[in-house]
Protein backbone atom coordinates (compact mmCIF):
# COMPACT_ATOMS: atom_id res chain seq x y z
CA UNK A 1 0.00 0.00 0.00
CA UNK A 2 3.23 2.08 0.27
CA UNK A 3 4.95 3.32 -3.04
CA UNK A 4 6.83 6.45 -3.54
CA UNK A 5 5.79 8.67 -6.08
CA UNK A 6 8.18 8.65 -9.32
CA UNK A 7 8.58 12.31 -9.97
CA UNK A 8 12.14 13.73 -10.41
CA UNK A 9 14.41 13.53 -7.79
CA UNK A 10 15.62 17.13 -6.56
CA UNK A 11 16.97 18.29 -3.93
CA UNK A 12 14.66 20.44 -1.67
CA UNK A 13 16.47 24.02 -1.80
CA UNK A 14 17.72 23.69 -5.60
CA UNK A 15 14.11 24.84 -5.96
CA UNK A 16 14.30 27.88 -4.30
CA UNK A 17 17.54 28.76 -6.27
CA UNK A 18 15.95 28.78 -9.60
CA UNK A 19 12.83 30.71 -8.17
CA UNK A 20 10.64 27.97 -9.10
CA UNK A 21 6.76 28.19 -8.11
CA UNK A 22 5.85 24.79 -7.29
CA UNK A 23 8.11 21.67 -7.62
CA UNK A 24 6.99 18.17 -6.24
CA UNK A 25 9.81 15.79 -5.52
CA UNK A 26 10.54 12.16 -4.15
CA UNK A 27 12.94 11.33 -2.23
CA UNK A 28 14.23 8.26 0.19
CA UNK A 29 14.51 9.08 3.39
CA UNK A 30 17.25 6.33 4.56
CA UNK A 31 16.09 3.63 7.19
CA UNK A 32 15.58 4.65 10.82
CA UNK A 33 15.62 2.46 13.37
CA UNK A 34 11.97 2.20 15.26
CA UNK A 35 11.89 3.40 18.83
CA UNK A 36 10.71 0.59 21.25
CA UNK A 37 9.46 3.69 23.67
CA UNK A 38 12.46 2.08 26.08
CA UNK A 39 14.16 5.24 25.47
CA UNK A 40 11.44 7.33 25.40
CA UNK A 41 9.96 6.92 29.08
CA UNK A 42 9.86 10.77 29.69
CA UNK A 43 6.59 12.25 29.10
CA UNK A 44 5.81 16.03 27.76
CA UNK A 45 5.87 18.16 31.19
CA UNK A 46 5.05 20.12 32.75
CA UNK A 47 1.93 20.75 30.70
CA UNK A 48 -0.12 24.28 30.39
CA UNK A 49 -3.73 25.20 29.42
CA UNK A 50 -5.09 28.23 27.89
CA UNK A 51 -8.45 28.94 27.09
CA UNK A 52 -9.28 29.06 23.07
CA UNK A 53 -12.68 29.05 21.35
CA UNK A 54 -14.87 26.29 23.18
CA UNK A 55 -12.26 24.72 24.51
CA UNK A 56 -9.89 24.54 27.35
CA UNK A 57 -6.77 23.44 25.56
CA UNK A 58 -4.04 21.29 27.30
CA UNK A 59 -0.39 21.97 25.33
CA UNK A 60 2.85 21.09 26.22
CA UNK A 61 5.51 23.86 25.26
CA UNK A 62 9.30 23.61 25.02
CA UNK A 63 12.31 25.95 23.14
CA UNK A 64 13.05 29.40 23.19
CA UNK A 65 9.81 31.82 23.67
CA UNK A 66 10.66 33.70 20.53
CA UNK A 67 11.63 31.12 18.30
CA UNK A 68 9.65 30.42 15.16
CA UNK A 69 6.32 28.47 16.92
CA UNK A 70 5.78 24.83 15.30
CA UNK A 71 2.71 23.39 16.05
CA UNK A 72 2.44 19.52 16.32
CA UNK A 73 -0.73 17.96 16.37
CA UNK A 74 -1.96 14.49 16.71
CA UNK A 75 -3.76 11.48 15.72
CA UNK A 76 -6.49 9.20 17.32
CA UNK A 77 -5.92 6.76 18.90
CA UNK A 78 -2.77 8.36 19.69
CA UNK A 79 -1.82 11.75 21.69
CA UNK A 80 0.81 14.01 22.17
CA UNK A 81 3.22 11.56 23.28
CA UNK A 82 3.09 10.88 19.24
CA UNK A 83 5.89 13.65 19.34
CA UNK A 84 8.15 12.48 22.82
CA UNK A 85 11.19 12.37 21.01
CA UNK A 86 10.44 14.80 18.28
CA UNK A 87 9.53 18.02 20.22
CA UNK A 88 13.01 18.27 22.41
CA UNK A 89 14.97 17.86 18.77
CA UNK A 90 12.84 20.83 18.07
CA UNK A 91 13.36 22.74 20.97
CA UNK A 92 16.96 22.14 20.76
CA UNK A 93 17.07 23.05 17.22
CA UNK A 94 15.20 27.04 18.22
CA UNK A 95 12.00 26.53 17.53
CA UNK A 96 9.06 27.16 20.12
CA UNK A 97 7.19 24.17 20.50
CA UNK A 98 3.96 23.91 20.70
CA UNK A 99 1.89 20.50 21.22
CA UNK A 100 -1.76 20.46 21.93
CA UNK A 101 -4.08 17.69 23.19
CA UNK A 102 -6.92 17.87 20.43
CA UNK A 103 -10.44 17.93 21.53
CA UNK A 104 -11.38 14.67 23.36
CA UNK A 105 -7.91 14.16 24.45
CA UNK A 106 -5.79 14.23 27.84
CA UNK A 107 -6.39 17.28 29.44
CA UNK A 108 -8.26 19.61 27.14
CA UNK A 109 -11.73 20.16 28.00
CA UNK A 110 -14.90 22.02 26.92
CA UNK A 111 -15.46 24.88 28.38
CA UNK A 112 -19.56 24.51 28.38
CA UNK A 113 -21.88 21.19 28.94
CA UNK A 114 -23.82 22.54 26.36
CA UNK A 115 -21.40 22.39 23.26
CA UNK A 116 -22.00 19.82 20.93
CA UNK A 117 -19.21 16.94 21.08
CA UNK A 118 -18.56 17.46 17.71
CA UNK A 119 -15.48 15.88 16.00
CA UNK A 120 -16.11 17.10 12.12
CA UNK A 121 -12.98 17.37 10.34
CA UNK A 122 -13.59 21.78 10.17
CA UNK A 123 -14.00 22.33 13.93
CA UNK A 124 -10.62 20.74 14.75
CA UNK A 125 -9.00 23.12 12.64
CA UNK A 126 -11.12 25.66 14.00
CA UNK A 127 -9.37 24.41 17.51
CA UNK A 128 -6.26 25.19 16.51
CA UNK A 129 -6.65 28.92 14.84
CA UNK A 130 -8.33 29.45 18.26
CA UNK A 131 -5.29 28.45 19.70
CA UNK A 132 -2.65 30.64 18.12
CA UNK A 133 -5.31 33.63 18.40
CA UNK A 134 -5.10 32.78 22.38
CA UNK A 135 -1.23 32.13 22.54
CA UNK A 136 -0.70 35.08 20.33
CA UNK A 137 0.96 33.58 16.99
CA UNK A 138 0.19 34.86 14.09
CA UNK A 139 1.87 32.41 11.92
CA UNK A 140 3.86 28.60 12.58
CA UNK A 141 4.52 25.54 10.48
CA UNK A 142 2.06 23.04 11.23
CA UNK A 143 2.64 19.81 11.22
CA UNK A 144 0.65 16.32 12.44
CA UNK A 145 -0.09 12.51 11.79
CA UNK A 146 -3.75 11.07 11.07
CA UNK A 147 -6.20 13.55 12.49
CA UNK A 148 -3.53 16.13 13.16
CA UNK A 149 -2.47 15.73 9.66
CA UNK A 150 -5.61 16.31 8.08
CA UNK A 151 -5.97 19.09 10.73
CA UNK A 152 -2.82 20.57 9.53
CA UNK A 153 -4.25 20.10 5.74
CA UNK A 154 -7.20 22.39 6.10
CA UNK A 155 -5.75 24.72 8.21
CA UNK A 156 -2.91 25.28 5.35
CA UNK A 157 -5.93 25.13 2.86
CA UNK A 158 -8.42 27.45 4.37
CA UNK A 159 -6.14 30.32 6.59
CA UNK A 160 -2.86 30.00 4.57
CA UNK A 161 -1.53 33.74 6.19
CA UNK A 162 -1.09 31.41 9.21
CA UNK A 163 0.93 28.28 8.07
CA UNK A 164 4.06 29.01 7.39
CA UNK A 165 4.80 25.56 6.10
CA UNK A 166 3.52 22.25 6.75
CA UNK A 167 4.57 18.65 7.19
CA UNK A 168 2.06 15.95 6.53
CA UNK A 169 2.15 12.55 7.01
CA UNK A 170 0.17 10.23 4.18
CA UNK A 171 -0.04 13.75 2.17
CA UNK A 172 -3.60 15.51 1.38
CA UNK A 173 -5.95 14.03 3.42
CA UNK A 174 -8.58 16.50 3.11
CA UNK A 175 -12.07 14.99 2.93
CA UNK A 176 -15.92 15.84 2.70
CA UNK A 177 -19.22 13.74 3.20
CA UNK A 178 -19.82 13.37 -0.17
CA UNK A 179 -16.86 11.60 -1.07
CA UNK A 180 -17.07 9.47 2.14
CA UNK A 181 -20.12 8.10 0.46
CA UNK A 182 -18.68 6.62 -2.24
CA UNK A 183 -17.93 3.21 -1.99
CA UNK A 184 -14.49 1.52 -1.71
CA UNK A 185 -12.67 -1.74 -3.33
CA UNK A 186 -13.37 -4.49 -0.86
CA UNK A 187 -9.81 -4.94 0.74
CA UNK A 188 -9.82 -0.85 1.36
CA UNK A 189 -13.14 -1.40 2.93
CA UNK A 190 -11.78 -3.92 5.22
CA UNK A 191 -8.83 -1.71 6.42
CA UNK A 192 -11.96 0.93 7.51
CA UNK A 193 -13.41 -1.75 9.62
CA UNK A 194 -13.41 0.53 13.02
CA UNK A 195 -15.80 3.00 10.91
CA UNK A 196 -18.49 0.34 10.19
CA UNK A 197 -18.07 -0.04 13.90
CA UNK A 198 -18.73 3.05 15.36
CA UNK A 199 -21.85 3.59 13.04
CA UNK A 200 -23.77 1.36 15.57
CA UNK A 201 -24.47 1.98 18.88
CA UNK A 202 -22.97 -1.43 19.58
CA UNK A 203 -19.91 0.04 18.55
CA UNK A 204 -20.35 3.23 20.29
CA UNK A 205 -20.87 0.99 23.60
CA UNK A 206 -17.97 -1.67 22.61
CA UNK A 207 -15.87 1.65 22.25
CA UNK A 208 -16.81 2.89 25.48
CA UNK A 209 -16.17 -0.31 27.23
CA UNK A 210 -13.15 -1.23 25.68
CA UNK A 211 -11.35 2.01 24.26
CA UNK A 212 -7.95 0.77 25.69
CA UNK A 213 -7.56 -2.76 24.34
CA UNK A 214 -9.21 -1.08 20.85
CA UNK A 215 -6.56 1.64 20.74
CA UNK A 216 -4.05 -0.76 21.61
CA UNK A 217 -5.20 -3.27 18.15
CA UNK A 218 -5.29 -0.11 16.40
CA UNK A 219 -1.40 0.62 17.13
CA UNK A 220 -0.60 -2.89 16.21
CA UNK A 221 -2.47 -3.33 12.86
CA UNK A 222 -1.36 0.41 12.01
CA UNK A 223 2.22 -0.11 12.76
CA UNK A 224 2.88 -4.19 12.32
CA UNK A 225 6.43 -3.71 12.72
CA UNK A 226 6.91 -1.36 15.41
CA UNK A 227 8.19 -3.02 18.70
CA UNK A 228 6.09 -0.56 21.28
CA UNK A 229 6.93 -1.41 24.79
CA UNK A 230 3.49 -1.64 27.00
CA UNK A 231 4.71 1.39 28.91
CA UNK A 232 4.87 3.49 25.85
CA UNK A 233 1.22 2.74 24.84
CA UNK A 234 0.08 2.84 28.63
CA UNK A 235 1.27 6.56 29.02
CA UNK A 236 -0.72 7.13 26.01
CA UNK A 237 -3.91 4.88 26.58
CA UNK A 238 -4.20 7.66 29.99
CA UNK A 239 -5.35 10.15 27.39
CA UNK A 240 -7.92 8.79 25.91
CA UNK A 241 -10.08 8.49 29.77
CA UNK A 242 -10.97 12.28 28.90
CA UNK A 243 -14.61 12.20 29.07
CA UNK A 244 -15.34 13.20 25.69
CA UNK A 245 -13.35 11.29 24.01
CA UNK A 246 -15.72 8.63 22.74
CA UNK A 247 -18.34 11.24 21.48
CA UNK A 248 -15.54 13.13 19.78
CA UNK A 249 -14.68 9.81 18.36
CA UNK A 250 -17.45 8.22 17.36
CA UNK A 251 -19.22 11.58 15.43
CA UNK A 252 -16.13 12.08 13.57
CA UNK A 253 -16.70 8.45 12.20
CA UNK A 254 -20.58 8.86 11.41
CA UNK A 255 -20.13 12.74 10.21
CA UNK A 256 -17.68 11.23 7.27
CA UNK A 257 -20.69 8.47 6.41
CA UNK A 258 -22.95 11.20 6.45
CA UNK A 259 -24.80 9.51 9.21
CA UNK A 260 -24.21 12.41 11.37
CA UNK A 261 -24.88 15.94 11.21
CA UNK A 262 -22.41 18.65 11.88
CA UNK A 263 -22.63 21.91 13.14
CA UNK A 264 -24.47 24.62 11.04
CA UNK A 265 -22.22 27.42 12.12
CA UNK A 266 -19.05 25.19 10.46
CA UNK A 267 -20.82 24.16 6.98
CA UNK A 268 -19.44 26.92 4.81
CA UNK A 269 -16.13 25.85 5.90
CA UNK A 270 -16.98 22.46 4.93
CA UNK A 271 -18.44 23.58 1.46
CA UNK A 272 -15.09 24.88 1.27
CA UNK A 273 -13.05 21.66 1.67
CA UNK A 274 -15.42 19.43 -0.04
CA UNK A 275 -13.96 21.23 -3.50
CA UNK A 276 -10.50 20.12 -2.23
CA UNK A 277 -8.72 22.86 -2.30
CA UNK A 278 -5.03 23.17 -3.25
CA UNK A 279 -2.37 24.12 -0.63
CA UNK A 280 0.09 26.20 -2.05
CA UNK A 281 2.57 26.40 0.98
CA UNK A 282 5.70 24.91 1.63
CA UNK A 283 4.94 21.28 2.33
CA UNK A 284 7.19 18.02 2.66
CA UNK A 285 4.72 14.85 2.79
CA UNK A 286 5.71 11.83 4.88
CA UNK A 287 4.95 8.21 4.77
CA UNK A 288 6.56 5.03 6.07
CA UNK A 289 7.70 1.87 4.29
CA UNK A 290 5.00 -0.27 6.36
CA UNK A 291 1.98 1.94 7.16
CA UNK A 292 -1.02 -0.55 7.79
CA UNK A 293 -3.65 2.08 8.14
CA UNK A 294 -5.57 3.46 5.30
CA UNK A 295 -3.63 5.91 3.35
CA UNK A 296 -3.78 7.14 -0.23
CA UNK A 297 -0.73 6.67 -2.92
CA UNK A 298 1.28 9.50 -2.98
CA UNK A 299 0.78 9.71 -6.76
CA UNK A 300 -3.15 10.57 -5.44
CA UNK A 301 -2.17 13.81 -3.71
CA UNK A 302 1.13 15.21 -5.49
CA UNK A 303 -1.27 17.18 -7.61
CA UNK A 304 -3.14 19.22 -4.46
CA UNK A 305 0.30 21.10 -3.37
CA UNK A 306 0.91 24.14 -5.53
CA UNK A 307 4.03 25.48 -3.48
CA UNK A 308 7.21 24.13 -2.45
CA UNK A 309 6.95 20.67 -1.88
CA UNK A 310 8.74 17.36 -1.51
CA UNK A 311 7.78 13.99 -0.19
CA UNK A 312 9.69 11.72 1.40
CA UNK A 313 9.05 7.83 1.86
CA UNK A 314 10.78 6.70 5.45
CA UNK A 315 12.28 3.17 5.31
CA UNK A 316 12.91 0.81 7.84
CA UNK A 317 9.62 -0.70 8.78
CA UNK A 318 8.21 2.48 9.53
CA UNK A 319 4.35 2.67 10.46
CA UNK A 320 1.62 4.91 10.56
CA UNK A 321 2.60 6.37 13.74
CA UNK A 322 5.74 7.89 11.82
CA UNK A 323 6.66 10.54 14.42
CA UNK A 324 7.20 8.35 17.24
CA UNK A 325 8.49 5.29 15.41
CA UNK A 326 10.83 7.57 12.93
CA UNK A 327 10.74 10.64 14.95
CA UNK A 328 14.56 11.89 13.55
CA UNK A 329 12.65 11.87 10.16
CA UNK A 330 10.21 13.91 11.40
CA UNK A 331 11.99 16.34 13.02
CA UNK A 332 14.63 16.84 10.25
CA UNK A 333 11.15 17.37 7.61
CA UNK A 334 9.88 19.90 9.96
CA UNK A 335 13.02 21.99 10.44
CA UNK A 336 13.74 21.97 6.71
CA UNK A 337 10.28 23.13 5.89
CA UNK A 338 10.69 25.32 7.90
CA UNK A 339 13.55 26.82 6.95
CA UNK A 340 13.22 26.03 3.30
Amino acid sequence: MTASLQLPRRSFLAKAAFGMAAVQLTSMVPAFAQSTGAGSARRLEPLKSIEAGSLNIGYYEAGPANGAPVILLHGWPYDILMFVDVAPQLAAAGFRVIVPYLRGYGTTRFLSADTPRNGQQSVVAVDIIALMDALKIKTATVAGCDWGARTACIMAALWPERVKALVSVSGYLIGSQAAGKNPLPPEAELQWWYQYYFATERGRAGYEKNRHDFAKLIWQLASPKWNFDAATFERSAMAFENPDHVAITVHNYRWRLGLADGEAKYQALEDRLAKAPVIGVPTITLEGDANGAPHPQPSAYASKFSGRYEHRLVSGGIGHNLPQEAPEAFAKAVIDVARG
